[in-house]
């Protein structure tokens, strides 16, 4: 790899880099040998990361662990001055016990809230929370920020199969809009009632699976009026929006009839919703067709540089966003700044 060096005229800041406690890692290892846990998507991805005995996966495993030297070293080479940290998909969610949850959830964000202390121009940090409890969640979503300074929350999207539109869930986005927290929805594979016809075809995962799963829990968030509800509540995205920009013609178009089907109304078109309350990054599409166009149809303001370390590292993406023929302030913007504002992250280059 041909190493990049750092841009006097912004910071690289990447927005949806992952990271794993080693102890997670145990107890997900300790469920793959559960008989009685049926998830196809967590057995297919982690059965092949946690059970694959090859160059690929040990040193992704590695990666995902070190929150020092050898990270800092692959940011360095890729010419990335701060990576915000989100615990890896499926987080905490996968556990049935709320208790082991909590303890998993609390564990986890003290251990990332150390690393951004021990590298503070480095590292910054999402909170992982458990949606299988959300008064539990909220909890831990205003300690994981106001006590340990983490800048937002992560959701590794549905918990067993539940979806965030239940309003069951949503005093975690009071929560959220209360600290002006911005809520990152990461992907896992499809729930079981989903993912069968993904994981026949070998697509249950990055390729496909992730990509659809988030669409549909954003679009199913808008059609429940979850941002009628809490107008100020920010939602962030991966992989170019996951599609969603390329769809907005279609799902303004086919509103009313979506609408008309649920018998309930919403105070706006779908795509002012994705335009003004949910924000997107480019985490594994550095593709400058993508980018341009993500920027193009839901401004230049809410598209964030992502490179989604460690599952995506290549210098050739940091090179195809440097080169993007777009203007300096716009190319401060993706990189820089709007990650700033979003996760209220401490301006260092001006």
């Amino acid at each position: 790899m041909n190493k990049i060096s750092k841009s006097p005229e912004y910071l690289r800041i990447a927005t949806e880099e992952a990271w794993a406690p080693a102890d997670l890692l145990k107890r997900w290892r300790k469920l793959l040998h559960d008989k009685s846990f049926h998830d196809p998507g967590f057995l297919a991805l982690w059965g092949f990361f946690l059970e694959q005995d090859v160059g690929y996966t040990n040193t992704m495993v590695e990666k995902l662990v070190d929150l020092g030297a050898g990270r800092i070293a692959d940011m360095d080479a890729t010419g990335i001055d701060r990576q915000l940290l989100l615990l890896t998909a499926p987080g905490v969610q996968v556990f049935r016990d709320p208790a082991e949850a909590l303890d998993m959830a609390r564990a986890s964000n003290d251990e990332v809230a150390d690393a951004c202390r021990k590298y503070p121009e480095r590292f910054s940090a999402l909170a992982a929370i458990l949606p299988q409890d959300p008064v539990a969640a909220a909890r831990e979503m205003d300690r994981a920020i106001n006590q340990l300074g983490l800048n937002g929350v992560v959701i590794n999207s549905h918990t067993h199969g539940e979806y965030l539109d239940d309003p069951r869930f949503w005093e975690i986005f009071e929560a959220a809009e209360a600290l002006d927290a911005a809520i990152y929805i990461h992907p896992q594979a499809p729930p079981p009632n989903m993912v069968t016809e993904f994981a026949k075809r070998g697509v249950e995962g990055a390729v496909m699976g992730f990509q659809v799963e988030v669409a549909l829990h954003t679009v199913a968030l808008i059609l429940a009026g979850v941002f009628d509800r809490f107008p100020r509540l920010k939602l962030v995205i991966g992989h170019g929006g996951e599609g969603l920009p390329f769809w907005l013609y279609r799902l303004d178009y086919q509103q009313k009839v979506i609408l008309a089907n649920r018998g309930t109304k919403l105070a706006h078109p779908i795509s002012e919703y994705l335009k003004r309350n949910v924000f997107m990054t480019t985490s594994g599409m550095g593709w400058e067709p993508a980018i341009l166009f993500c920027q193009q149809v839901m401004g230049v303001d809410n598209i964030l540089y992502a490179m989604d370390y460690p599952y995506e590292f290549n210098a050739e993406e940091v090179r195809v966003t440097d080169n993007l023929p777009i203007s300096d302030t716009d190319k401060k913007k993706l990189y820089q700044t709007n990650a700033e504002r979003i996760f209220k992250l401490q301006a260092t280059k001006q």
